[in-house]
């Protein structure tokens, strides 16, 4: 369910700016891959399950998660069935990771900005309540109507792996929105299920378990880095709120929002690099320990939590789950009962319908409203089949039928309606989005993939023959790390390909990050109005910690050039309309953060690094007609 994620940020720095809001974060793509993936996984646990429980051999699937496991220590003892220890051990640790993502992406990540979450939010709020309101229209009372939570969660696993399946070609940025819309009704649901669908409350028990949630907050504050205190303090959190009666997903969602998340500094990842080159230099056990400590402080505790819990939540804690919870014996009448009760359809209809209606009606008023935006490339259309995707809820719609209901036989029709809900939402969701490329255009859901502004000798930064068959566009910031050494992989490319290579440089300036970067960009273009560009160009990225005003001037003077006329450019206004443009082209072409390469006039994604570069530039020569060079 969450919302999976993590972030080209490690390899790109990345605007705060509303207009980039959408730009896609490396940990968000690993999360979202890695859900995406699973859902294969999940889909044949969900089918073992009903063949098991629907054959001969039935009673050994509910004997087995009524098995009893024990765990004790001196006269210390925790004892729960094996379904118990899925649903309230496997389920508090899966919510835990969704409790790291969410904490993440609020504080670093795709939702750190008002203008970025309002809009998710809406759509967010709205599908949970349509839903919660149509079950309760169906089921207006007696114990079924206990089950209203049901009609909230959203598989995000299932989700994910439906959108690749019946969604348009290319749906990044549809994702990302999907992605932020079940931030919302995760949190939400861990709420209802610790307040709703608990049982009777110790209070002792729920003030240790508080005051450890105090303990965890305060780890930072101390310069903790280490995984091992935080991962304690949750387990015993956990057991605390076990034994104060609440459900122990409260535990693990609480413990991973409580863990905070910080983007890696510049001086930690340069601190990582020179201990590296230390251990490159004397590869000696100690000195290794050394690089490896300064490679862990440079990224939280937060991201190294999600890379090594992320996997396991995703290919083995769900699909448990599911393994544990679907199996519905439908013989002897059940199916058919099922399918003519209203709590089935109570179900169904929430999901499906109240979704679709819910997201898309939450996104609608919010941009009617002006409160936001979708994201670039985003209709409404394609709101509309990703709302009723959502209607998928699987994962914690099986775990609250599981605890509202202790009729065996409404619990059976209620998982049933789940079940079915997840193949008539795919299945509409495909004829939505079908509906939506054929009558409204909306096809693909993606930042733009090509260049918008094409080269021009005239007014573009080149360095190599202006006529070269093969071109890499780069927009660069002069303040950004990456940037900088990305400088080095296009001297690599211009001395393997020689004069069939030209490279562009385009300013992207992302001052709400580098506050000098716009001046930067301002000195470099004053510079190439006396032909001096890449001179300039490369005095900037040598001393990134050294652009203010005063130091341009000095680079000026040092380079030779007339320092009055460049300090004249630099405040002119056709020198500011010079970046402006190009930070136009780079919104026009899809560039959310820089470094940003394009490969001809395509964006390329994923590593920058010479080798991979200059494949990609191959691959572009071969299916251009240019003639690749000898290497």
């Amino acid at each position: 369910m969450l919302w999976r994620r993590k972030k080209s940020g490690d390899s790109q720095t990345q605007s705060r700016r509303s207009e980039l809001g959408a730009q896609l974060s490396t940990p968000v793509r690993k999360f979202m891959a890695t859900e995406a993936g699973s859902a294969g996984l999940l889909l044949v646990a969900v089918a073992v399950a009903l063949i098991w429980a629907n054959s001969p051999w039935s009673e050994s699937y509910t004997s087995l998660w009524h098995t009893d496991l024990s765990l004790s220590l001196g006269s210390a003892e925790l004892s729960m069935d094996l379904g118990h220890w899925v649903n309230d051990g496997l389920m508090a640790l899966f919510f835990f990771v969704i409790g790291l993502e969410v904490r993440y992406e609020v504080s670093v990540g795709e939702l750190n900005s008002r203008s970025r979450l309002m809009i998710p939010t809406l759509a967010g709020i709205g599908g949970m309540v349509v839903p919660v309101l149509l079950y309760l229209l169906i089921v207006p009372g007696g114990d079924a109507a206990h089950g209203w939570g049901i009609v909230i969660g959203t598989d995000t696993a299932f989700m994910l792996g439906a959108l690749a399946i019946v969604g348009p070609r290319f749906v990044t940025q549809l994702r990302v929105f999907l992605l932020a819309i079940t931030v919302i009704d995760d949190i939400v649901a861990v709420t209802v299920i610790g307040v709703v669908y608990s049982g009777s409350i110790s209070v002792p028990e729920l003030i240790v378990a508080l005051l450890l949630g105090v303990v965890l907050s305060a780890l930072t504050r101390f310069g903790v880095w280490q995984a091992a205190p935080y991962v304690l303090i949750v387990l015993v959190m956990w057991l605390a709120t076990l034994q104060a009666g609440l459900h122990a997903s409260i535990a693990g969602m609480l413990g991973g929002l409580l863990i905070p998340a910080t983007s890696p500094s510049r001086e930690g990842v340069e601190q990582a690099a020179r201990l590296f080159r230390a251990f490159r230099q004397s590869p000696l056990a100690d000195v290794g320990k050394t690089a490896r400590k300064g490679l862990q402080k440079a990224v939280s505790v937060n991201e190294r939590l999600q890379t090594v819990l992320h996997p396991w939540s995703s290919y083995v804690i769900v699909p448990v789950f599911a393994l544990a919870n679907a199996g519905v014996d439908l013989r002897d009448g059940v199916l058919t009962n099922a399918l003519t009760s209203r709590v089935t359809w109570a179900v169904v209809a929430g999901l499906v319908l109240g979704k679709l209606i819910g997201i898309w009606g939450g996104a609608w008023i919010g941009t009617r409203t002006g409160l936001g935006k979708l994201p670039t490339g985003v209709g409404h259309g394609h709101v509309l089949g990703g709302g009723v995707l959502s209607g998928i809820g699987f994962t914690v719609s099986l775990l609250i039928v599981g605890l509202a209901f202790e009729d065996p036989v409404i619990r059976a029709e209620a998982t049933v309606g789940v079940l079915l809900a997840a193949v008539f939402a795919a299945a509409v969701g495909w004829l939505v989005f079908h509906l939506a490329a054929v009558l409204r255009g909306e096809t693909d859901a993606d930042l733009p993939r090509y260049l918008d502004r094409p080269v021009d000798p005239e007014t573009d930064h080149i360095l190599g023959p202006p006529d070269a068959p093969l071109t890499l566009v780069e927009y660069g910031d002069f303040e950004c790390p990456f940037c900088a050494r990305a400088t080095g992989v296009t001297a690599e490319l211009r001395q393997r390909f020689g004069d069939r290579f030209r490279y562009v440089f385009r300013h992207l300036p992302l001052p709400d990050v580098h506050p000098h970067a716009e001046l930067a960009a301002r000195a470099a273009v004053a510079a190439d109005y006396q032909g001096r560009f890449w001179e300039m160009h490369n005095l900037l990225y040598e001393h990134q910690d050294e652009l203010e005003y005063e130091d341009t001037a000095g680079y000026a003077a040092d380079l030779g050039l007339d320092v009055e006329r460049f300090l004249r450019d630099l405040e002119d206004e056709r020198t500011a309309a010079r970046v402006r443009a190009d930070a136009a082209s780079a919104e026009a072409s899809g560039a959310r953060g820089a470094p940003t390469f394009f490969v001809g006039n395509r964006r390329h994604t994923g590593p920058y690094d010479a080798a991979t570069l200059a494949r990609k530039l191959e691959e572009y020569a071969a299916e251009s007609g240019a003639q690749a060079p000898t290497t």
